[in-house]
């Protein structure tokens, strides 16, 4: 079976995220370090969704699971920037730098480090 591409819900991503951070969880765990209040059983089905796509594993722990991702936040990263460039920015990297860099969100510490990085 072929690797499935890294792409999250907004939902899924909440929920990576503390998994990156942690490294692992329980469902308890996690709903506790996300910002929504979610119930329990909304955590539940959204990591049993991660699980059935191939993107966190769990383990026994006492009478819990515990939950810890097997795909990276870079791969992940890598994964949302490629559709990004692919279905918004039609594959051109030009268009996607030229629109972040006019977006005047961007504060000058950042505008430094990116200017490094391309100089």
């Amino acid at each position: 079976m072929a690797k499935r591409e890294a792409i999250f819900t907004e939902r899924e991503l909440d929920v990576m995220h503390v998994l990156w951070d942690r490294k692992t969880g329980t469902v308890a765990e996690v709903r506790d370090l996300i910002q929504d209040e979610l119930a329990y059983t909304t955590i539940l089905t959204v990591l049993r969704t991660l699980e059935q796509k191939g993107f966190v594993e769990h383990e026994m722990e006492g009478r819990s699971y515990r939950y810890h991702p097997v795909v990276s936040r870079e791969d992940a990263r890598e994964a949302h920037l490629r559709r990004l460039l692919t279905s918004v920015f039609g594959g051109s990297p030009s268009a996607l730098v030229e629109k972040l860099l006019s977006s005047g969100r961007i504060p000058d510490a950042e505008l430094r480090r990116i200017r490094e990085l391309v100089c």
